[in-house]
Parts: structure tokens; sequence; C-alpha cells
């Protein structure tokens, strides 16, 4: 007789255990690390069900897939993430659809984001969109992502938005099977985001965010099922966990 198929709590409590285990290795408390759990390709029914059992953020890849589920959730009192590549020209549906936009990679897209917002009126000032930048870390023509050596300038823009919030640096390693190998990926995230946060320590958009943040650009988004207690030890304040939780995905590495 087969054992029993995991459920998603049996996976949540299992997953929840590595955060805390990595973290302790670290030196780092549990709760200084979000779990983003990534929905994409999965039905509403598993993001109702994941939130029935503690999830309270929730990632996914594409606006078109987000926009025909997010009917059937919008009770819920969550933190939607967009965490796939946005196209410039679904930046106005991306910009009412979603509560952070973690892969923010140009000042084009940045700017139509705004301007969506700026449209419905403009953001109050404790409920700007959140973006996070996107580095493109290895040279790797599928992944996107800003190229290390702009992210100063990036920044510099993203802070002059009146209707956005910067909140740290977002990265995708090449995927591997062994998480060893993402680790020097991980770490240059932490480092890129240490050396920005000093650079823009004295503009006055800069200490204004980190005096309502209470620090400047607080959140790495690093690591997947596959390498998230790497990307935990090396600094890692948000995890995107799919496969993890909900189970295998068909033809794709996934987070």
């Amino acid at each position: 007789m087969q054992p029993p198929a995991p459920t998603f709590a049996t996976n949540l409590a299992a997953v929840r255990e590595r955060i805390a285990r990595a973290a302790l290795r670290a030196g780092r408390r549990p709760e200084e690390v979000t779990l983003v759990a990534i929905s994409k390709t999965f039905p509403a029914t598993a993001i109702r069900s994941a939130w029935g059992v503690g999830v309270r953020d929730f990632g996914e890849n594409r606006v078109q897939e987000w926009e025909s589920k997010r009917p059937e959730v919008a009770d819920l009192h969550a933190t939607w993430h967009l965490v796939g590549h946005l196209q410039s020209n679904k930046a106005r549906r991306a910009a009412t659809l979603f509560n952070c936009v973690d892969s923010l990679d140009s000042m084009d897209l940045a700017r139509r984001l705004d301007g969506a917002l700026a449209e419905q009126g403009g953001a109050t000032a404790g409920n700007k969109l959140r973006v996070l930048l996107e580095a493109r870390l290895a040279p790797e023509e599928s992944k996107t992502g800003a190229d290390p050596d702009v992210l100063e300038s990036l920044a510099r823009a993203v802070l002059s938005l009146p209707n956005l919030e910067l909140a740290g640096l977002m990265c995708i390693p090449p995927f591997s099977e062994d998480p060893e190998l993402a680790r020097p990926y991980f770490r240059r995230l932490r480092e890129l985001r240490d050396r920005l946060r000093s650079a823009l320590a004295e503009s006055a958009e800069a200490r204004e965010l980190a005096g309502h943040r209470g620090i400047l650009l607080p959140v790495l988004s690093m690591g997947m099922s596959h390498d998230f207690e790497v990307a935990i030890e090396e600094g890692a304040t948000e995890v995107r966990i799919g496969t993890a939780l909900f189970g295998l995905r068909t033809g794709s590495h996934g987070p």
C-alpha cells in the first residue's frame, strides 16, 4: 500500500523548518525571511488552500494568468507579487493588479508603472507600488534584468518617481541541481545591495525612504525551491518557493 501523498500543509511545514534551520545557521532569525509562494500555473483553489494554512505572500509570473485567477481570490487579504518579466505593454495592468513588482529592470518600465498609478489618482505615502530591481548577474541571453553597472542610475531614477517604493534587489541565478553553484550569485547580489545602499545614502529621497521603512533597501529576493537555503545563508530576506510547496510543474525549472 502506497503512503498518502503529502498535503500542502505538510509541504509548508517542511519548507518553514528548512527556512528556520538555514536562518539559524547564518545567525539570523527565521522571522527575517518571507516565504513567497509561487502559484504560477496552479489554480486559484490552490492559492485559497495555501492561504488557509497561513501563506500570505504569493508570486505570479504572467499578468494575464493572474487576471484570470484574481477574481476567485479577491476576498483574501494577501500580498500579490509579480515575479516574472514584465513586458512594457502590460505595465498599466500590472500596476493595479499587483502589490509588488519584483522584476523591474528598466527606466521605461518604471515610468510606465508610475504613470499608470498617477492616472489612477496616485499612490498614498503608505500605499505605493513596491518594486525590486532585478539584477542580471549571469551572461545568459535568456535571463532578464538590469546590468549591475546601471543599477545605481536606475535606483536613483526610481527613487524620484512618486508612486513607486524601491525596496531592494532580486536575482535569478543560472539553474543548477547543485545549490552551491548559486552561492556566488547570491553573495554578489548582497554585495551589490550593500554598495548601492552606501551610494544612495546621501540622497534626500533615499533618506526619506530609509526613515519610512527603518532601513534602506531591506529586501533581497533570491532563492527558489532547489537553492533557497543557500540564499538564506547569503542574506535572502524573501525566498520564492513553488515546486517544494505545490508540487512539480510540467516542462520548466520553476521556483
